[in-house]
């Protein structure tokens, strides 16, 4: 299956309205797709690969060979509730954690995720109207936002029959957007009940996935969709996943908008159908909702 891709500099001529229908359609069907011409430097994501891989090979590579995991593993021990990766985790905002990184990949960190919050903030503004929200719908139902990077490494594994590299979940979250590696595959999402393999970005792509508080806002219309990585025994694979998400005190709930009426007597209903058979259902159902409040 083909993931949908989606080019952003589309949005600015005559294509803006097939772009919108395309990501709208990736949202709905998957939960996941690709961004082209999303605005990120690329040197920005050079660098913050460059530093990530290389502090791993300097400080984190050998101390994961030697940890309990990785020596079970050497004994054909099957790991099923762990999870065959390393890495750190960077806060971005609120209360930045910057000054607990490894000095090597600080810089180039802060500057990747500032660019990372300025295409995820579109993006809100995007999803809000296809969904025929306001544009900010998102942006403020998040404020104010917790952004962070979760960086991981997954080793070369000598096994991998045994272990997986992440076990299978949803995000909790919002919008995730991945740098991911482009030598080492392992990712995969769950489409119409089978494994989709994510192959390694070509051209500087970003990947997309949705969380559960998009299903949510939603009404359902969006989809947080089950992934996984598998490990691998060719190469380590890179991932830096930025999660923007609802702050921690944000209340979240269905836009008003999206949500059908309920607790109505069908009778109403009926006599109001007689009277628009012919407009449109979801003027219907906004109307009845209305007569509710």
């Amino acid at each position: 299956m083909a993931i949908p891709v989606i080019h952003l500099a589309e949005l600015e001529g005559e294509k803006r309205s097939k772009t919108m229908s395309l990501l709208h359609d990736a949202c709905q069907k998957w939960g996941f797709f690709w961004l082209e011409n999303h605005g990120i430097e690329d040197g920005a994501m050079e660098e913050v690969k460059r530093v990530v891989k290389q502090h791993y090979e300097e400080s984190m590579r050998e101390s994961f060979y030697e940890s309990e995991l990785a020596q079970g593993l050497r004994r054909g021990t099957k790991a099923s509730d762990v999870d065959w990766e390393t890495g750190f985790f960077y806060r971005h905002r609120p209360d930045p954690n910057i000054d607990d990184l490894p000095e090597l990949v600080r810089d180039a960190m802060k500057r990747y995720v500032e660019l990372v919050v300025k295409l995820a903030e579109k993006l809100a503004e995007l999803l809000s109207e296809n969904l025929g929200l306001a544009k900010t719908y998102l942006k403020n139902a998040f404020a104010e936002p917790f952004v962070g990077a979760k960086v991981a490494m997954y080793p070369k594994c000598s096994d991998p029959g045994l272990v997986m590299g992440l076990r299978g979940h949803t995000d909790a979250g919002g919008i995730i957007l991945l740098l991911q590696d482009d030598a080492v595959p392992g990712l995969e999402f769950l489409k119409d009940g089978e494994w989709v393999a994510v192959p390694p970005a070509q051209g500087h792509r970003i990947f997309v996935n949705l969380g559960d508080q998009v299903e949510v806002v939603s009404n359902g219309v969006y989809k947080s969709i089950r992934h996984r990585v598998l490990a691998d025994g060719t190469g380590s694979r890179l991932s830096i996943a930025t999660f923007y998400n609802p702050g921690g005190d944000a209340i979240i709930s269905p836009a008003a908008e999206l949500v059908y009426p309920s607790r109505y007597r069908f009778q109403d209903y009926l006599d109001y159908y007689t009277k628009t058979k012919f407009s449109d259902k979801a003027s219907r159902f906004q109307s009845m909702k209305q007569t509710l409040v």
